[in-house]
């Protein structure tokens, strides 16, 4: 998104937000420069022959950081792709990745083009040219650069790439790992659909679990009964206020579109709302709830939790002074930007920053890039040894109490973990270490106005200069 004459642009608000965090650093300039700085970026432009004319494509591979190889990145589809945006994203990629342990530098891609206008063997012509030009750059190697679905692409895209890199690099035998995001038939793994959306759900629970960070938004208790809005409900709003009204008694009670918003303070059923946007294309007259065209008033509904998981720069110095949310969780990359942050921050609004938030996709990528290289599913080596030993410890426990389990909780006891329990369990894990690391930063240095951004800041920006130390830089 364009600067306004108010604010920054979406990669200077990055910056903005990482050198705050780099002043409370003792670091030396340069190493804060060079972590800072993408290390570059690269524009492509290709023909492809459509509809009987020769169209041309501008595509963008921005490397942020390649202090840990491969560098990882998705790829999005849009007509607002920009060399900037790509920069942006890949920097904050590099960030999310320290921040959550991810073995991998940050990167992203793009390309200039909207999905809606081609048929699928057009798209599919224009991807492949696309992934063939950044293939003869190894900007798609499975031990370099690795991209991952993004907005307007998802696991057909990723399949197409895959099938490019495996033509052109026939001999190599982890070719699979070259993306991830991809079909679980060609590769793929369980649970990497609503991984970014899951991500979030643990997120949410994770910051519930801390009585005292939850005071500072003056919210209270659990996550049962919280009111949510809900901007954009593609693939990542989709699954994070699914599994927050179904799971965990969230009351969703607003749901923001392209064309337009639904309210109701009953709550809306998100099963329901998703369905309806797919046969008619948007929220108009879903049965039980107020519409408004405005839909970015909605931002401004009273809530107890807004979850922007659409575009960057959607609460920006406009209305970030009436937004009533206490808490904000950032499913989308950059939603809020720096001088909304300030505002936002001077009101006592907790944000729980889209480094953390969002990073159940590139966490659940690692999973899937890990069984590529491994060749084998998670699961299948222990799947069945958990459930005969299982079975012999229930049976020795029933032998001594005389008493028997329910059937149904005897099923759940015996059942070996599979795949997705098991992507599940490292996501949940995951999202809870990294939490807990930002929330000891966020406590201990309160006085020096550290919020939960700065502290994810200051935690990503020590570790890619420790590895850079190590390395010799």
């Amino acid at each position: 998104m364009s600067a306004t004459p108010h604010e920054p642009g979406f990669r200077d608000s990055v910056d903005v937000m990482f050198n705050r965090a780099a002043a409370l650093m003792d670091m030396p300039p340069g190493m804060a420069e060079k972590i800072r700085v993408a290390n570059s970026t690269y524009t492509v432009r290709f023909g492809v022959k459509l509809r009987g004319e020769i169209m041309t494509f501008t595509g963008y591979r921005s490397v942020h950081s390649e202090h840990a190889e491969p560098v990882k990145g998705g790829i999005r589809y849009s007509m607002d792709v920009n060399q900037e945006e790509v920069e942006a994203l890949a920097a904050l990629m590099t960030y999310k990745c320290a921040l959550v342990e991810v073995p991998f530098g940050g990167s992203k891609g793009g390309l200039c083009i909207d999905p809606s206008e081609w048929s699928e063997d057009e798209l599919e012509r224009i991807t492949r040219r696309f992934a063939y030009e950044l293939i003869k750059r190894d900007l798609i190697h499975p031990a370099q650069n690795v991209p991952a679905p993004d907005m307007g692409t998802g696991a057909r895209e990723m399949a197409w790439i895959a099938d490019a890199y495996k033509r052109i690099k026939s001999d190599d035998i982890n070719a699979r790992a070259c993306v991830t995001g991809k079909p679980r038939h060609l590769g793929g793994i369980a649970g990497r659909v609503e991984a970014t959306g899951r991500g979030v759900q643990y997120a949410l629970r994770e910051y519930f679990r801390h009585p005292g960070d939850v005071a500072k938004s003056g919210l209270s208790g659990s996550l049962d009964g919280k009111r949510v809005v809900v901007q954009g409900l593609g693939n990542v709003g989709y699954h994070a206020a699914k599994f927050l009204e179904e799971e965990d008694g969230c009351r969703i009670v607003g749901i923001i579109e392209r064309d337009g918003a639904i309210t109701s303070d009953a709550g809306l059923n998100v099963e329901a709302v998703k369905h309806y946007v797919i046969d008619n294309g948007g929220v108009e007259g879903f049965e039980g709830a107020t519409f408004t065209t405005d839909g970015a008033s909605v931002l401004e509904y009273d809530c107890d939790i807004l979850i922007p998981a659409a575009l960057e720069s959607t609460v920006n110095v406009g209305n970030a002074a009436r937004i009533k949310a206490p808490l904000i969780i950032e499913a989308a990359n950059g939603p809020v930007t720096a001088k909304a942050d300030e505002i936002l921050r001077e009101k006592g609004t907790v944000i729980i920053p889209d480094m953390y938030a969002n990073a159940g996709g590139v966490t659940v990528s690692y999973f899937e890039w890990v069984k590529n290289l491994s060749h084998i599913r998670f699961g299948r080596l222990q799947r069945r040894q958990e459930e005969a030993y299982h079975n012999l410890l229930v049976d020795e426990i029933e032998a001594m109490t005389g008493k028997r389990f329910s059937p149904g909780k005897r099923a759940k006891i015996l059942e070996g973990a599979d795949e997705l329990t098991l992507v599940r369990s490292g996501l949940d894990d995951t999202m809870r270490l990294a939490y807990q690391s930002m929330t000891e930063v966020w406590n201990n240095r309160a006085g020096e106005g550290v919020d939960l951004r700065t502290a994810a800041f200051l935690i990503s920006i020590r570790r890619v200069a420790e590895t850079y130390k190590s390395l010799g830089l």
